[in-house]
């Protein structure tokens, strides 16, 4: 099975909420490119850099984002903040949207943080970095500047770090807390029948091969292995560039918990069909889908 965030035409990468982890990952128009002609070999390459090249689609995922928003409270929104956001991609995007725009960033790993600061928050113009603001926090204590927003995110399956139902439902609260009147949550999930095998995938990008590695699963407790691999053109390979050890939550144990923590209403929305087999990059509100060997869906989040 190919990363899921790769089988649609939408969409950062994970982080854990309570602990401090190097581990990132589950495209989009590259802003950085390698200078000059160098070739990408594993000693020259930026893991982040490849990542964002290979996996990231912040401009999709926002418009998702915004127009779901418009179209459930006919208005747009202006405050966002991006949980798990490491190198904050989806919050320049977001500021770089309208000049009312204002997003914060969450995340607890500071290297990550400051990657973002120096390659991503660096391309904005300065009105616009003054509207992004960056926490080393846990998501669910995001302080003051964290509250009172229109949007909560929690994008590229990051919430599946916290792996016990008391941590996930904590969290849960937490966001809904931090929500204005008419606020949304909106998360993005993944599953199928190939989500629980053990295999590995390779995808060519430019200069370099993308490998997504699903190295274990224990359907005893949910738990998923699994690792991203960049190899390149010289025969050298950057191993477990990002690693994750996540729990697959299901979109129903998801809306379970959700209500529990007090949200009114939470909708899936699954991609819809091309027609020849593949996605067609529409997401639209669902109750029954298909059994797909693989899928991602976006679960929208209502507090009142």
């Amino acid at each position: 099975m190919v990363h899921p965030k790769l089988q649609s035409a939408m969409p950062q990468e994970p982080r854990a909420a309570s602990k401090d982890t190097s581990s990132r990952s589950p495209k989009r128009t590259a802003r950085r490119k390698p200078k000059g002609k160098a070739k990408l070999t594993a000693a020259t390459a930026d893991r982040h850099q490849l990542y964002t090249d290979a996996v990231q689609n912040v401009e999709g995922e926002i418009d998702f984002v915004d127009q779901t928003f418009a179209e459930l409270r006919g208005r747009k929104a202006t405050t966002l903040r991006e949980d798990f956001c490491g190198t904050a991609q989806t919050s320049a995007e977001w500021v770089r949207r309208r000049e009312s725009n204002v997003a914060v960033g969450v995340d607890l790993d500071d290297p990550t943080l400051q990657w973002g600061r120096d390659h991503v928050l660096s391309l904005l113009t300065n009105e616009q970095r003054e509207r992004v603001t960056l926490l080393m926090r846990d998501v669910r204590d995001p302080g003051r500047e964290g509250r009172n927003v229109d949007i909560v995110l929690a994008m590229n399956f990051s919430y599946n770090a916290l792996m016990a139902r008391a941590d996930m439902l904590e969290y849960f609260k937490s966001v809904r807390k931090s929500l204005a009147p008419g606020g949304l949550f909106i998360m993005d999930c993944y599953g199928g029948y190939e989500s629980l095998m053990e295999q590995d995938e390779r995808r060519a990008c430019k200069g370099f091969t993308y490998v997504w590695d699903q190295v274990r699963y224990n359907p005893i407790d949910a738990t998923l292995d699994t690792a991203i691999h960049f190899e390149f053109k010289d025969g050298t390979e950057m191993r477990n560039a990002f690693t994750y050890h996540w729990r697959l939550w299901t979109i129903a144990e998801l809306r379970d918990i959700l209500a529990e923590a007090g949200f009114a209403k939470t909708t899936a929305y699954w991609e819809g069909d091309d027609g020849e087999g593949g996605r067609d990059g529409e997401f639209k509100p669902a109750t029954e889908a298909d059994a797909d060997a693989s899928w991602i869906a976006y679960i929208v989040n209502e507090a009142d």
